[in-house]
């Protein structure tokens, strides 16, 4: 368990209220800009399926998974910069909210060349995993071959993304990830329908996208910490809050990556099953990510508020932020499953003109209007557990909830099918909520006493 950092000598931790409207004041802006990446996902998918080919949807489909196993093992530079940044806004350690960032982008950078040096390994590793047709894999490759590129860019952008969060600037975060996606969004139809580049016109539109997002993002920052100093470089560099840092940004690596395989493991049982079923579950599962997204928003709130609670040493500003999460995500969940049921159809209808592609996923879109229900502790109690830097938890029940889901899917997939392989991942989304949530009073108890 990770303790919030000292306060400087002149600073006190204060207590502070939480309240619905300062829920929602970080909820709902965050809410809209994480929704502009699923909605990102679901334009690149609709402009490559109005090409009438399921092989190229699967393409797009596999390569971002490829990406998001990747990229999101690192989500770490998100959420853990959101967390320990909190806490030292809390503490109101102004001198520690700037050596974070420093700290993270680092990291940021070095992993981001990295990503670059090793491309080749990496995509033939995802291709071997994730299998498909020949035109499936040659739609793949292509993608990854483009949008490899935008891997330091990316990197960063979690970072500056993660700071503004830990601020409490939702408003902030909103107008990068609008800035992000939007331009996105326009280069990939431009790129498509327009140009005609096909599966590279999408990748390439994400690359530029990134590189002008974080031109925006550092201009922002320096706005942000004008007229303070920064850290000296030994702070930044100091032995103690670094390998804090790294421990818990280890934790949540491992936590992200398990994430990622089981929906990578998702996607390639998807494929087994045949371009048709590929293509159908990959927008299924745009549609859960779309519902997660706004799930997220709230979890964001819970990662600021728990956080700040933790660093200024208030329990009462905890829980209330753990209970009023809870409410609005529960809300929220119980919304977007009617919405699913309601609307699922006409959705898939709208993102491919594949009439066997519509005709499977009708048969299977219940699983996807049942997930935000059964998957909203999950989204709630991560953000809890990120702005309290409790990362071992984190890490072990995203393990056990893995293990959950692969023992039903062999369990059940030689029965049931593709309503097997829905059926855990469904599973496997509420093990991971309901687990964290038994642990949290229990972490809460030792980190107030403590402090």
């Amino acid at each position: 368990m990770t303790t919030p950092p000292p306060a400087t000598p002149t600073a006190v931790p204060k207590a502070f209220s939480v309240t619905h409207r300062g829920v929602l004041a970080i909820a709902v802006p965050m809410t809209l800009a994480y929704l502009s990446t699923p909605l990102l996902g679901v334009v690149d998918t609709a402009v490559i399926g109005r090409l009438g080919d399921a092989a190229l949807v699967g393409g797009i489909a596999l390569g971002g998974v490829i990406f998001d196993v990747v990229f999101t093992t690192f989500n770490f530079l998100r959420s853990g910069t959101t967390g320990l940044t909190a806490q030292a806004l809390g503490a109101h350690n102004q001198s520690e909210m700037r050596a974070t960032l420093l700290r993270a982008l680092i990291i940021a950078v070095g992993a981001g060349v990295a990503v670059i040096a090793l491309q080749q390994p990496l995509k033939s590793a995802g291709l071997y995993f994730l299998g498909g047709s020949t035109a499936v894999q040659d739609a793949t490759a292509l993608y990854f071959d483009v949008r490899v590129y935008s891997a330091p860019f990316l990197l960063a952008n979690y970072v500056i993304l993660g700071w503004f969060i830990g601020l409490g600037r939702a408003g902030t975060g909103l107008a990068l990830q609008f800035l992000l996606n939007g331009l996105n969004i326009l280069l990939s139809i431009w790129f498509v329908v327009g140009l005609g580049w096909g599966v590279a016109g999408v990748a390439g539109a994400t690359v530029i996208s990134e590189a002008v997002t974080i031109i925006a993002g550092g201009i922002l920052v320096l706005r942000t910490a004008r007229g303070g100093g920064w850290p000296a470089t030994a702070q930044v560099f100091e032995k103690r809050l670094l390998l804090r840092m790294l421990a818990l940004n280890r934790d949540i690596m491992i936590r992200s990556f398990t994430l990622l395989f089981a929906f990578a493991f998702f996607a390639a049982r998807s494929a087994d099953q045949g371009d048709v079923i590929l293509a159908a579950n990959a927008i299924l599962e745009k549609l859960v990510i779309l519902a997660a997204y706004f799930l997220d928003g709230l979890a964001t709130a819970a990662e600021q508020l728990a956080g700040r609670a933790v660093g200024a040493r208030h329990r009462p500003a905890f829980d209330r932020a753990v209970r009023l999460t809870a409410l609005w995500s529960f809300a929220v969940a119980a919304v977007l499953s009617l919405v699913l049921v309601s609307l699922g159809g006409v959705l898939l209808d709208l993102m491919t003109v594949s009439e066997d592609v519509r005709l499977v996923g009708r048969d299977y879109l219940f699983w996807a209007a049942a997930a935000p229900l059964f998957g909203v502790l999950a989204y709630q109690m991560d953000g809890v557990f990120i702005g309290a830097t409790w990362s071992k938890d984190m890490r072990n029940m995203m393990l056990l909830s893995l293990a959950v889901f692969l023992a039903a899917y062999y369990a059940l997939f030689p029965s049931m099918g593709n309503h097997g392989l829905w059926f855990a991942l469904v599973l496997f989304l509420g093990i991971r909520g309901i687990s964290l949530a038994l642990i949290c009073p229990k972490r809460a108890a030792v980190t107030f006493q403590s402090a």
